[in-house]
């Protein structure tokens, strides 16, 4: 790779004048080549990194002090967990978060570290913000969108898509540069407590996925010999209890991470189409909320009436749509989410199931708001008298009586 050819192809783009820029920071490659850009390129005369702890862990927060240290900057640190749970989290769990079968995070958590950025950018008084997304990917759209809406004055950077840059390129600047790289996986991972994204937009068509790339996942061959039993209590559409014991939250996710993990469950390999329309084959490991939702969709079936199902299967497909898509702040969302927070009042109960080898059974399942009536429905019952049915199906009925007398148009 051609260091000079790639830096004489940064230097010929135009670029905006700036003076101070908050530049969202995680210490990964393409944030640290952004700072380093900032310097050399757009001339700044003051840099702002901003890393937002949504519950990525110590490990990444420790490279962002480290990675910035490195580069003669001193990063301020956001503490956005809490929120990301209580906010973001367990709406993703009351409206089945779905998009493909991505269960939306990393979704979430773009838009909501770049409303954090932006408002601690406008805050200090920066006239630029910095982010780190590709021209082929979601996340610029995201950023884009957010930025725009909370710190509408300020010029938007993004060097990897403005400069055309390519992952192979980027990664010669920064050993030509002396920026430091920790990425181990081209494409890097993005990880939060709810899912983890791996190798974004990198996987080729049938590539082998190294087994040393899950971090909570067993492979199934892999996994635990005896079944795992777990005990998971949900209050208004959410979990408050994992094996009898109360917790917050993000404790009982991580807690079950692990639990379903060991047990070979929470692999997710699947073709999405991003926002640009274009397919990308995209790897997730997600062993709690695999095991969340599926608990959550089976409980709604248990305690909703089979209209509300049907047309909450529509706000939740839209709730996700919009996530996906950049539109966490659109005011739709929260006109979705008053009729979410609205049915999930009745969805309460307790389920113990078994974790086996990248499998799940229920075993046992409660509710004291459940509608499932076997008194009344169940064949071995008396529940009501059966005759009252037959005026009820001819009533039915009625529209095929009417179909049978409509004469067939001939072709």
């Amino acid at each position: 790779m051609n260091v000079k050819e790639i830096e004489k192809k940064i230097e010929s783009t135009p670029t905006p004048a700036v003076k101070k820029v908050a530049c969202a920071f995680s210490g990964g490659l393409d944030s640290s080549l952004g700072i380093e850009l900032l310097r050399r390129k757009y001339r700044a005369k003051e840099i702002v990194p901003i890393t937002v702890d949504v519950g990525q862990g110590e490990q990444e927060l420790e490279m962002s002090k480290r990675h910035g240290k490195a580069l003669g900057v001193e990063p301020i640190f956001i503490d956005a967990k809490e929120e990301f749970t209580k906010e973001w989290v367990s709406m993703a769990i009351k409206a089945n978060s779905d998009y493909e079968g991505y269960p939306v995070s990393t979704s979430m958590t773009r838009q909501l570290i770049a409303r954090k950025v932006a408002e601690k950018a406008v805050e200090l008084g920066c006239d630029a913000l910095l982010e780190g997304s590709s021209g082929k990917g979601n996340d610029q759209y995201r950023m884009h969108n957010v930025f725009t809406l909370f710190a509408p004055k300020l010029e938007i950077l993004v060097p990897v898509r403005d400069f055309d840059l390519t992952r192979k390129e980027e990664e010669a600047l920064c050993k030509a540069w002396g920026v430091p790289v920790a990425e181990t996986i081209t494409g890097g991972d993005d990880k939060t407590l709810w899912c983890r994204s791996i190798a974004s937009g990198a996987i080729d068509l049938d590539q082998e996925l190294p087994k040393d790339i899950w971090m909570w996942l067993k492979v199934p061959e892999e996994a635990k010999n005896e079944p795992t039993m777990v005990e998971i209590e949900f209050k208004e559409g959410v979990p408050i209890s994992l094996n009898g014991k109360q917790m917050p939250l993000d404790q009982l996710i991580f807690e079950l991470n692990y639990i379903a993990g060991e047990n070979g469950i929470g692999r997710i390999d699947m073709f999405e189409d991003g926002i640009m329309n274009l397919k990308s084959r995209e790897i997730y490991e997600a062993p709690a909320a695999h095991v969340i939702l599926t608990l959550h969709r089976d409980l709604e079936q248990f305690c909703l009436t089979k209209d509300e199902l049907m047309f909450k299967k529509i706000v939740d497909q839209k709730w996700a749509y919009l996530m996906y898509h950049g539109d966490a702040y659109h005011p739709l969302r929260y006109e979705l989410e008053a009729f979410i927070d609205q049915s999930q009042k009745p969805v309460e109960g307790k389920y113990k199931v078994k974790l086996y080898k990248g499998s799940l059974e229920i075993v046992k399942r409660s509710s004291p708001t459940g509608l499932f009536a076997p008194e009344l429905r169940s064949i071995k019952t008396t529940g009501f008298d059966q005759k009252m049915s037959k005026g009820a199906a001819q009533v039915r009925g009625l529209l095929y009586q009417v179909l049978a007398m409509r004469k067939r148009v001939k072709p």
